[in-house]
């Protein structure tokens, strides 16, 4: 994810854009407004009240009688109940339409997240993510609810006040209106640079996440290698910058509210040495002199309203500019729009002349590649590191998509196929096991949600996992931690092997699945994958060679493609490229025991 350029989207824009979230809540939309609207009219009528008795007190004293006090004292005791319900309505359901709109872009966020390609995450840190889906929303839903508020009741304060004050008198009204231009250019240049300081700071916040996240993720490592002061004076580094950043936001709104502030004073300056040379001159009378300075302050109030918000503002524009930064973001793999579904499966692998290259700067990884997997067939990929063997892998269930050429299922291209249909036909197993926060069942259930417990039970039991799971403090209601950290390698491997059994796909793909155990738990996992493979047609990538001996097929693929395959005894006969890698791995497994050996021995 980029960093924050302050090449800004254009403001109407992202407006218009955000609009129709209003659609579903027109009806809380409507009265929140009328009630805004109710609000401004105690505003308004009071400085009529005060001219009224002011111009009665300098001309007829006598006037002022119990009556009349009593009868606008009502009307304005009237008005009062009237703001205060509409105030509860808007501080009420207002806030709720705005976090309804909240959870609205969230969901949308996350569904456009999940279908975003593996290229995405590779070069998107998950902490930028999360800080835009949490506090960049939070204050979309401040801006969402008091933005259409503001600029109504502001708009009415306005026009109503030229009006009132225009009637009274005009060249001094002119005077007054003439100098807003000066406080709304200040408003403008001081909203350019909040813009930049908020996306600033919303872009360290996702650096100190990211780097909280890596750091406690890997807080086992952190600590075996004794780094914590390390790790400590990484995050401190992001965390002085984000107060840098932050200090600079604030002498930002500190120059804005000041400058504001003072111009508001000036404005009130101006009215009261011109009001009193009017009154002088008899051009308006006591009465709409007090009106008029009402009436100028509750001008001057709206401004100041709309200052206060304009940082809110600023904060919910870069909000919802950052949302749509990954709303934009496109969708490199998804369906055609004449997609079918991928049914009655066989198992039939095909890739025809396949290229892949990451991006258009990158190397190839597969160049022209030509593989046929029969269905039902177990095949094994091996070959040195970077060679493209997971690459491969990755093309069948379309996690990324071919530069050139065809990757075919049952003699279909995977491209025209629905991605649900195809990767529900798809298990895979891999190297680096994943496990969410949950529950074993939770886990498991996880390959075909809403199985019964009899249908998990029965799939660990064919992973074998059964037996550990009922030794655990509640069995298959266990919780695992964070990632699984509760459980061993070979325990979340045989897991993740249980939840591929109950998915029951019929093709397997194997990503070095028992690469990172001990030779325990390579045994154990071992037979799993071998009972998981039965009647599948399977695509293993071995880091160790001896897994894949009753492999029936065993492609060798290297930076110059698929160079070599057959069976294990073939390809040991011809003594090629298999063969050498075969002694390189035995030597080495060998030396390895000795060493095992040598430190055991008494």
């Amino acid at each position: 994810m980029p960093r924050p350029d302050h090449q800004h989207k254009d403001t109407a824009g992202l407006i218009r854009r955000f609009i129709p979230y209003y659609r579903p809540y027109l009806r809380i939309l409507s009265l929140d407004l009328l009630c805004a609207v109710l609000t401004t009219v105690c505003a308004l009528v009071f400085p009529q009240i005060v001219r009224q008795i002011t111009d009665l007190a300098v001309s007829n004293l006598q006037g002022i009688t119990l009556e009349v006090v009593l009868k606008l004292g009502a009307i304005y005791l009237g008005l009062l109940m009237l703001e205060a319900g509409s105030r509860y309505y808007m501080q009420s359901q207002g806030h709720v339409m705005g976090a309804m709109i909240e959870r609205d872009m969230r969901s949308h966020l996350f569904a456009h997240l999940a279908q975003l390609s593996f290229s995405y995450y590779s070069d998107t840190k998950i902490g930028q993510i999360m800080s835009r889906i949490t506090s960049d929303l939070f204050d979309v839903t401040e801006f969402s609810h008091h933005c259409p508020e503001e600029i109504l009741i502001a708009l009415i304060h306005l026009v109503v006040s030229f009006i009132l004050l225009s009637r009274m008198n005009l060249a001094l009204t002119l005077i007054i209106f003439l100098s807003l231009p000066f406080m709304l250019i200040s408003i403008v240049l001081f909203n350019r640079k909040m813009r930049d300081t908020f996306k600033a700071c919303r872009y360290q916040l996702g650096e100190i996440n990211s780097q909280a996240e890596d750091s406690l993720l890997g807080m086992r490592v952190v600590q075996s290698f004794a780094n914590e002061e390390l790790e400590g004076e990484k995050f401190e580094q992001g965390n002085q910058t984000f107060l840098q950043l932050k200090k600079r936001q604030y002498h930002v709104m500190a120059g804005f509210h000041s400058t504001t502030r003072l111009l508001n004073g000036l404005m009130n300056l101006l009215v009261i040495v011109a009001g009193a040379i009017f009154l002088s001159r008899g051009q308006i009378t006591p009465g709409m002199f007090a009106s008029y300075l009402l009436y100028v302050n509750l001008l001057l109030n709206t401004v100041t309203r709309l200052v206060d918000f304009a940082e809110q503002f600023q904060r919910g524009i870069t909000g919802i500019e950052r949302f749509y930064e990954i709303m934009d973001a496109p969708l490199e793999i998804r369906d055609s729009p004449d997609a079918r579904e991928l049914s009655d499966v066989r198992g039939e692998i095909t890739l025809e002349n396949v290229t892949f290259r990451y991006n258009e700067d990158s190397a190839k990884v597969l160049d022209q590649v030509n593989l046929h997997v029969p269905s039902g067939q177990n095949v094994a990929l091996v070959g040195p590191s970077g060679s493209g063997k997971t690459t491969l892998c990755n093309l069948i269930p379309r996690f990324y998509d071919a530069t050139q050429g065809r990757v075919l299922v049952d003699g279909q291209d995977v491209r025209g196929l629905t991605l649900k249909s195809l990767r529900g036909k798809i298990g895979t197993v891999q190297q680096d096991v994943y496990l969410f926060s949950g529950t074993v069942f939770e886990n498991i259930v996880y390959g075909r949600p809403g199985a019964s417990m009899q249908e998990v039970e029965q799939a660990a039991k064919r992973a074998g996992a059964h037996a550990f799971i009922m030794e655990l403090p509640d069995g298959y209601h266990t919780h695992v931690g964070e990632r699984g950290v509760k459980l061993s390698g070979g325990q979340k491997q045989r897991l993740s092997i249980a939840r591929v059994f109950l998915k029951d796909p019929p093709i397997l793909l194997l990503d070095e699945a028992t690469s990172a155990l001990d030779n325990e738990s390579e045994m154990l996992v071992q037979q799993s994958l071998e009972e998981l493979a039965r009647g599948r047609t399977t695509l293993t990538i071995a880091h160790r060679l001896t897994t894949i001996k009753n492999a029936d097929v065993i492609w060798v693929l290297t930076d110059k493609g698929l160079e070599e395959n057959g069976s294990h005894e073939e390809l040991m006969r011809k003594r090629g490229l298999y063969y050498q890698l075969y002694q390189m791995y035995t030597e080495k497994e060998e030396q390895h025991k000795a060493q095992l050996d040598a430190v055991m021995a008494p």
